[in-house]
C-alpha cells in the first residue's frame, strides 16, 4: 500500500501542480516565477529523493507515488483524500450508437480517453443531481434527463501497488447535438480498442449495453504507462 505523503512547501506544491497536467516537463518548465534557481533545484531534488517525482531522459514526471498522490489530493487545497473517489460517469450514445469519449487532461491517466465524469460534490442532493451538474459543466447540457444505469467499483493496480480506487455511478442518456472538440469525440463501440482508454472504460461500455434495469460490477485493472 502506498503511504499518503503530503506536499507542504509552496515550491514543491507548484512543481507537483505543473506535473499534474503534464506527462513530462523540463527543468525550466517546473521553476516557479521569481524563485532562485538554487532554491528551486533544492526542492525539486527533495521531491525526487522522496520518490514523488522521477527524473528521466526526457525530463521530470510524477512517479507511482506522485501519481497516487495527485489522485487522492484535492485540487483546491491539496489535502489528502483517504477514501476512494466517488464519481458520476456519463455513458452517452448518439442515434448511430456511437459512444462519447473525453480525453483526460490531468494525472493519473493523462491523455487517456474516458467516459465524461466528475466527482460528487458534498452539496449534491442526489446522485442524479450530481450527474446532471456534470453534464452541464463538462458538456454544456442544461437539465439533461439521465438514467441511473448502475454502479462500478474500479480498482487500479500499478507494479503491484494500488494506484487508485473509484466508485462510479454510471448514468446513461442519448444525445446527438453535442459540440465536439479535439478532447471530445464520438467512437463506434467496436473501435474502442483502438484508443488508449482509462481503466474499465471498455468494460463499463460493454456492461451498459446489456440494458439491465440496474447493474453492479467490480473491476480490477493493471495500469501501464
Amino acid at each position: 500500500m502506498i503511504e499518503s505523503t503530503s506536499v507542504n512547501h509552496h515550491i514543491q506544491k507548484y512543481i507537483v501542480d505543473v506535473l499534474m497536467y503534464r506527462e513530462v516537463a523540463r527543468f525550466r518548465d517546473l521553476r516557479p516565477p521569481k524563485i532562485d534557481t538554487n532554491l528551486f533545484s533544492y526542492h525539486l531534488k527533495n521531491l525526487v529523493k522522496s520518490g514523488m517525482v522521477a527524473k528521466g531522459d526526457d525530463g521530470y514526471s510524477l512517479s507511482l507515488a506522485g501519481l497516487s498522490y495527485v489522485d487522492r489530493v484535492s485540487t483546491e487545497d491539496k489535502k489528502i483524500r483517504t477514501q476512494p473517489k466517488i464519481i458520476t460517469m456519463l455513458l452517452i450514445q448518439n442515434s448511430d450508437g456511437d459512444v462519447l469519449l473525453q480525453k483526460r487532461e490531468k494525472q493519473p491517466y493523462i491523455n487517456a480517453w474516458t467516459l465524461p465524469y466528475g466527482k460528487l460534490h458534498i452539496d449534491d442532493k442526489t446522485l442524479e443531481e450530481g450527474a446532471k451538474r456534470e453534464a452541464k459543466e463538462k458538456l454544456g447540457l442544461d437539465d439533461q434527463a439521465v438514467s441511473h444505469a448502475g454502479d462500478c467499483y474500479i480498482r487500479v493496480m500499478m507494479n503491484d501497488e494500488i494506484l487508485s480506487t473509484t466508485l462510479a455511478h454510471v448514468f446513461k442518456f442519448n444525445k446527438d447535438d453535442i459540440v465536439l472538440t479535439k478532447e471530445l469525440v464520438w467512437v463506434q463501440p467496436h473501435k474502442l480498442h483502438k484508443f488508449r482508454l482509462a481503466p474499465a472504460v471498455e468494460s463499463i461500455v460493454a456492461r451498459g449495453f446489456f440494458n439491465d434495469p440496474f447493474f453492479f460490477e467490480e473491476f480490477e485493472e493493471e495500469w501501464k504507462t
